[in-house]
């Protein structure tokens, strides 16, 4: 390994708590998506400032490790994959369909990136970039067992067109996405991130989407509504609705740095609630 990716591997590794490398093994790819998901918010402040969202290594990389951001699927999730790849895992990228809010048996655009992980002859799912559902555990794929994670319990179903992840959210089992494991070229997730960062009925250009994980709690931060989600109790709400107030939220709650461009400020005040 070149120089440089070895500092880019001590650096990443160190953001994630590790003093030392580790064996690619299942415990260590537990550990690297909990802490993932728990070091990296998911946010979407470029598509909103209507920038160009990179996802070549080398952009997400300094975006992700140097500039104190975080990004969406296509940033997180291909950040991970090389890191996986970096420390030996078997793994490739593979992509799916968001489906969480729709009704039940709709097919919605190919727009989700997540990984494939072999370990010792058995297969998992891995993703850390999904958002306030993020599973904050690899899922393994050949069975339908509930499967529990420091979160929520999560399922997997197999079907004809593929397989549909479930989560099970206040006693309802809720389909999260639909994923199949056909093979994925960059020019793939190149057109995915164009469709997700630049089409005008993607959400992505509509309202403010950021979230974070830790222990035993989710927080989401939805335009103006910031939300502490508890796990096993009642989740917190309230309304932001200065553009200060947000920022500051979003460097204490998320540990998020906000680029200082007025027109980041200009893009975060449209998204607020009205006073």
């Amino acid at each position: 390994m070149s120089e440089p990716r070895l500092t880019y591997l001590n650096l990443y590794l160190q953001r994630l708590g590790f003093s030392a490398t580790p064996a690619p093994t299942l415990e260590t790819l537990r550990q690297l998506q909990l802490r993932h998901t728990g070091a990296f918010p998911f946010e979407n402040l470029t598509t909103l400032s209507g920038e160009p969202v990179l996802i070549d290594l080398p952009s997400v990389e300094q975006k992700v490790l140097h500039q104190g951001r975080g990004g969406y699927c296509y940033e997180l999730n291909s950040l991970f994959l090389a890191l996986l790849q970096d420390l030996g895992f078997n793994v490739r990228g593979i992509s799916g369909r968001v489906v969480l809010g729709q009704p039940e048996g709709t097919w919605t655009a190919r727009t989700h990136r997540l990984s494939l992980v072999t370990l010792d002859g058995v297969r998992y799912i891995s993703d850390v970039g999904f958002g306030g559902m993020v599973p904050t555990a690899p899922l393994m794929l050949d069975t339908l067992d509930e499967q529990l994670t420091p979160h929520e319990t999560y399922r997997i179903e197999q079907h004809e067109d593929g397989y549909t992840l479930r989560a099970n959210v206040a006693g309802e089992w809720r389909a999260m996405y639909v994923f199949d494991l056909q093979r994925q070229e960059g020019i793939d997730y190149t057109l995915g991130n164009w469709y997700v960062s630049t089409h005008p009925d993607s959400p992505f250009n509509k309202r403010l989407m950021v979230s974070l994980t830790g222990e035993g709690w989710r927080r989401t931060l939805s335009d103006g509504s910031f939300t502490i989600h508890r796990i096993g109790s009642e989740s917190e709400r309230r309304e932001v609705r200065d553009v200060d107030e947000v920022i500051e939220l979003l460097a204490h709650e998320f540990d998020l740095r906000v680029p200082a461009q007025p027109h980041v400020r200009q893009s975060l005040a449209r998204m607020l609630v009205p006073a």
